[in-house]
């Protein structure tokens, strides 16, 4: 990693405390993170790949460029009108893992997602403590928030 804590980006994501900027990418593929709303504690747990690839116009190949990952906010849409209410600097943004292949990536969100419950978890006033609605498209807060089986 990186030794100094400074960035090349606004409101940089942090792993292990230190700012991660492309240098510090290597072979990894793609990282699980979380992003937590400083002033609701609310959060959201997601996962970006450092790399696109793209057919240019007119273009016969695929060209591989780095992703949008240091802008990136994740695609919830509450979690984006919040970002917009509040502003960038009211989000913190963790990286918890590093994967050097997409299918790892994938995985490791999905673990992350079930580990940490986000479908049921609640703030100390009740409401959810995650951004996250669903997991996979398959599995729906609806569901499972206030919904005890026991």
């Amino acid at each position: 990693m990186a030794s100094n804590s400074e960035s090349d980006y606004e409101n940089p994501w942090y792993y292990k405390g230190t700012a991660f900027t492309s240098d510090d990418i290597g072979d990894f593929f793609g990282y699980v993170y979380l992003i937590t709303n400083k002033s609701t504690g609310k959060k959201y747990i997601g996962r970006k790949y450092f790399v696109q690839k793209r057919k240019p116009r007119g273009g016969k190949r695929r060209v591989t460029s780095e992703s949008d990952w240091k802008k990136y906010y994740g695609s919830c849409p509450e979690l984006k009108s919040d970002i917009k209410e509040y502003g960038k600097d009211s989000f913190s943004r963790e990286i918890l893992s590093l994967h050097t292949t997409k299918g790892r990536t994938n995985y490791e969100e999905t673990k992350q997602l079930f580990v940490n419950d986000v479908l049921s978890q609640t703030l100390t006033d009740g409401t959810p403590a995650f951004y996250n609605s669903n997991i996979l498209g398959r599995y729906y807060r609806k569901d499972y928030f206030n919904n005890k089986d026991d």
